[in-house]
């Protein structure tokens, strides 16, 4: 069976963005392949988050994960810096890597435009730890959205350069291109973002999410109800293909170019289908929550794990490169 490495930042709110674009393919994967997937508070540090909100973040995630649906018989999750060996693999790499491969990734040019007074070297290294992360477990295949192919090609082309120098250890993995959307926020201008706070948390209240949704952008030329409507250009349109039948769509969709449904009732439909999603979620998360031990002892068996192959290869790297081995 093929071996994926798959990771996600703690970065608070666990939002719809989060569900539709990562979580929801990685309950998918993990019955096609043998799943590593990692909660990654290494990569987190670069935004200088506080360290209990930090530690409480990581918590938040795991239980999100698992009430979303990952099941750790299945899959081995675990946080990533519980393996000390992807530090140690990305200063290795960090070795093989040139600076002029790390000056054209456009994820750190635009990263630097958004966290100006913060461009730290752990951001225009992230994308060695994230090769690191992928070749400490040999993964074969790497699930990303188009947006991260960049980084994938880096490394690739650091995996190459180990085998040229020190012999061949890593498979080169090969990228599954998630096929989930990109998820807009409700501003309808970015992704889902907690930073911009344009999003939808799994976990809030169904009148918060109506809330919320009420304040969402729409066809910016449909300014009264009898206005005919574009669907193509609305964002609350966009997320209905997430959360409402395809009859109902249908239904929608003429009711908006007609102009014979307002936005009132398109977002409210729109609520009622999010809601119906994130409820069984809520209630999981729940249990989970009044059950710590049960997350502690989910991530310390993924971390036990994780720690057995990241172990097997760092061995083989120390003797492939030289490095002391007492």
């Amino acid at each position: 069976m093929s071996r994926i490495l798959s990771g996600i930042q703690p970065t608070g709110s666990f939002h719809l963005g989060n569900l539709l674009g990562a979580i929801q393919n990685w309950v998918k994967l993990q019955d096609e392949h043998e799943a590593f997937y990692s909660i990654v508070d290494l990569h987190a540090l670069t935004t200088r988050p506080d360290a209990d909100e930090l530690r409480a973040s990581t918590h938040a995630l795991a239980v999100a994960v698992l009430a979303s649906g990952v099941d750790p018989d299945k899959a081995v999750l675990f946080v990533q810096s519980a393996v000390p060996e992807h530090s140690e693999l990305a200063w290795v790499f960090q070795c093989l890597t040139q600076l002029g491969d790390l000056n054209r990734m456009t994820q750190f040019k635009d990263k630097s435009e958004q966290m100006q007074g913060n461009t730290n070297a752990g951001l225009f290294t992230y994308p060695v730890l994230q090769a690191a992360d992928i070749a400490i477990y040999r993964a074969t295949h790497v699930p990303v959205g188009e947006d991260q192919v960049q980084h994938l090609e880096l490394t690739r082309e650091i995996i190459r350069r180990f085998s040229h120098i020190y012999g061949e250890l890593f498979p080169e993995p090969k990228v599954i291109i998630s096929k989930a959307p990109r998820v807009m926020g409700l501003d309808g201008k970015s992704k889902m973002s907690k930073s911009k706070n344009n999003y939808i948390g799994v976990f809030e209240e169904p009148d918060a999410i109506r809330k919320k949704l009420r304040g969402a952008v729409t066809d910016p030329q449909r300014v009264r109800r009898d206005d005919p409507g574009r669907p193509e250009v609305c964002n609350v349109w966009s997320l209905h293909q997430f959360f409402t039948s395809e009859e109902k769509r249908a239904e929608i969709h003429e009711g908006c170019t007609k102009a014979t449904m307002g936005c009132v009732d398109c977002k409210g439909i729109l609520a009622d289908g999010i809601c119906r999603v994130t409820e069984p979620i809520r209630e999981r998360a729940a249990a989970l929550e009044s059950d710590p031990d049960r997350v502690r002892d989910v991530l310390k068996e993924g971390q036990k794990k994780a720690s057995a192959e990241a172990q097997k290869t760092m061995e083989l790297v120390r003797e492939r490169s030289g490095l002391w081995r007492g």
